[in-house]
């Protein structure tokens, strides 16, 4: 079973989530704030749960300061609904996130899917085209130069999620995938959750894949009415 941290500065949100996740055999700490916290400190938890408006600092504030040294799912627990909040969210590295009032169905849901797909095995490297992918860091390397001695690549700056949607595509390449389709297999999502972030997943993925425009287009393409794919 997991170690979750959770970090709301609601104190009966922390006892509900203690609950919860407790009875499905986790360890759950929580804190009601993230000052003081380095990332040095996280090391020892499998998933991050972190309210969104705290005082001091807030989720998304926290996330970005730590997710570089962090690679665990990091979960937001959020009021806002706005498209742009959300894609904030993502931007600073989040997973995912659940808007309050939530249900412990979804809750347990969201939590069980993040955990699973981080258990999940993986082979070492695929390539495709000028993208190499190296499954074990999970990162996402372009090549810029012509192959050879002198090869060039440069890491594209992804999120966790951004990476798990690319790697799910190239490992299923030329194949068309629903938003719906991508979320069940990519993130593991039950009924509950909104294919949206899949959609918005994907339109930071296409903004940081255009910086190499020159070198290659964005290979992930819309087919209309239907999905995406890799191509």
């Amino acid at each position: 079973m997991a170690h979750i941290l959770v970090i709301d500065d609601e104190q009966d949100i922390c006892r509900l989530i203690e609950k919860v996740l407790g009875r499905d055999g986790h360890t759950v700490t929580a804190r009601n704030s993230a000052a003081g916290l380095e990332a040095s400190d996280l090391k020892p938890y499998d998933l991050l749960i972190l309210d969104v408006m705290m005082p001091e600092v807030d989720g998304f504030s926290f996330c970005y300061q730590v997710r570089r040294a962090v690679d665990c799912p990091i979960l937001f627990l959020t009021a806002k609904t706005m498209e742009q909040d959300i894609v904030e969210g993502f931007a600073m590295g989040g997973d995912d996130y659940i808007r309050k009032p939530f249900g412990v169905a979804e809750l347990r849901a969201r939590v069980t899917a993040h955990l699973r797909r981080e258990g999940r095995q993986h082979h070492q490297t695929i390539t495709s085209g000028r993208y190499y992918f190296d499954l074990s860091a999970r990162e996402v390397h372009i090549r810029l130069s012509v192959p050879g001695a002198d090869t060039e690549f440069e890491k594209i700056p992804l999120t966790r999620s951004e990476y798990q949607i690319c790697e799910y595509l190239v490992r299923n390449k030329g194949q068309v995938f629903s938003l719906e389709s991508i979320l069940e297999a990519v993130l593991g999502y039950d009924s509950e959750s909104d294919a949206s972030a899949i959609r918005m997943h994907i339109k930071n993925i296409r903004g940081k894949f255009s910086k190499y425009s020159e070198q290659s287009a964005c290979p992930i393409s819309t087919v209309w009415g239907v999905g995406y794919k890799w191509q």
